[in-house]
């Protein structure tokens, strides 16, 4: 069982899943599952997923595959590409970083 915490809402999903965030909705795996306040204008994970898409600022506290973001991102480890429409700060992406702002990478 894979547990993420997304702005403190926790769900609990089989393995690591593909998230949406979008006009505070949350989409797990294709389907809504909760709301969440949207007013930082920041989503935060906390545990494994395989995508991430939101249009604000986000935040993955463990290992995601994919991120598309309108805004600023902070992560771990990234399987996959980053595209953000602001700053990247990451310790490690395996492909592609797109962004709108300045990129960090700490190996």
């Amino acid at each position: 069982m894979n547990r993420i915490q997304i702005n403190g809402l926790t769900i609990e999903t089989n393995g690591p899943a593909s998230v949406l965030v979008t006009d505070g909705k949350v989409y797990v795996d294709g389907r809504q599952v909760s709301t969440i306040d949207t007013a930082s204008n920041k989503v935060i994970i906390k545990g494994n997923i395989n995508e991430l898409k939101a249009y604000g600022n986000v935040e993955v506290n463990g290992n995601v595959g994919e991120i598309d973001a309108g805004g600023n991102v902070v992560c771990r480890d990234v399987s996959g590409s980053i595209d953000a429409g602001g700053n990247v700060s990451a310790r490690n992406v395996k492909h592609n970083i797109d962004a709108g702002g300045n990129v960090t990478v700490n190996k």
